[in-house]
């Protein structure tokens, strides 16, 4: 039977991928240390508790990395110190850390020679001058180029990506091992923290409905390519072991959708059509960020989810919830 190792596996996408594998019936060691502000739940408060052969180790994956020499089919890194966007702006050192987590995961796959490393990288890592509101581009994986040179990419964070996927590109050309990797954009779903966009905007609209005004962060006219997690897990499974060693590959839906067009269809579905506005004291990232979806579309993957049907699960979710606390 096949092992995964899945690091960070206790945050929100981490979580979804230890169900997915332990669904297709591997085995499974999550490694996460529950760092506070990144989402991470110990495996008892998860939505649906882990079924199958499952480990849950409580550690800094640096502290197993050290003390490890296991070997693995699969390693699943997701392991990094992220949160929303407040996090990203106001705590970039901290953020800089992921810097020598990935260094050490590559440092440990090295030695260890695991069947293949799933890194997940971030839709951060694209150059912001593609992503402003002049001169805005689809986000296509080969305009991150090492060899052609790079633009900016997203704060600390987006730095941290990168250069992850740089270190990749080294251990699958200088070291023969073999890794892909992933970039996410916008992912969302029913059990995603608070500090995420989505999440926030369905719970506050909730709590807000019959106001005659609603606001969102920045201008709200800022756009995200919201992917569920779901299909975000379903894309990685479908294709792990046949995207070409070193490759990268989007999980995005190509749809660009504002925030003020967000929060309107999640007042629609609760059932009030308020005015929208932008809060423009609190930040908003780039203007623009969607990615292109040729590749994988190449891989026969399209989304399952629509956004309208990703709100109404999470409106349920929230009914839910609501009506247990009452």
């Amino acid at each position: 039977m096949a092992r995964a190792l899945v690091t960070g596996g206790a945050g929100f996408v981490g979580r979804h991928v230890c169900a997915r594998l332990l669904a297709e019936g591997l085995d499974v060691v999550c490694i996460d240390s529950l760092v506070e502000g990144t989402g991470a739940l110990p495996p008892d408060r998860w939505p649906v508790p882990p079924q199958g052969n499952f480990t849950f180790v409580a550690s800094d994956c640096r502290d197993y990395f050290a003390r490890s020499g296991e070997r693995f089919d699969y390693v699943y890194h997701l392991a990094a110190m992220v949160g929303g966007r407040v996090m990203l702006e106001t705590q970039a050192l901290c953020v800089a850390e992921d810097l020598a987590v990935d260094a050490l995961m590559w440092k440990w796959a090295a030695e260890t020679r695991p069947g293949t490393v799933v890194f997940f990288s971030s839709s951060a890592a694209y150059p912001i001058a593609l992503q402003g509101p002049v001169g805005h581009r689809m986000l296509s994986e080969d305009m991150i180029s090492f060899e052609d040179g790079l633009g900016v990419p997203d704060l600390s964070y987006g730095w941290a990506k990168l250069t992850g996927e740089f270190l990749m590109k080294l251990y699958v050309e200088r070291y023969g091992g073999r890794a892909v990797a992933y970039r996410p954009f916008s992912g969302y779903g029913e059990d995603q923290d608070l500090a995420y966009p989505f999440p926030a905007i369905c719970k506050r609209l909730m709590a807000e409905v019959g106001r005659d005004e609603v606001v969102v962060w920045g201008s709200g006219r800022q756009c995200r390519d919201f992917i569920h997690i779901d299909d975000c897990v379903d894309f990685v499974w479908r294709t792990v072991d046949r995207l070409p060693a070193g490759e990268s590959l989007n999980l995005s839906t190509g749809n660009a959708t504002s925030f003020i067009a967000l929060a309107g269809e999640v007042a629609r579905q609760i059932g009030w059509e308020p005015r929208i506005a932008g809060l423009s004291d609190k930040p908003e990232g780039v203007f623009f960020r969607c990615g292109d979806t040729a590749l994988q579309a190449a891989h026969g993957l399209q989304p399952s989810i629509s956004l309208a049907d990703g709100i109404a699960r999470m409106l349920d979710r929230l009914r839910f919830a609501a009506g247990r606390a009452a």
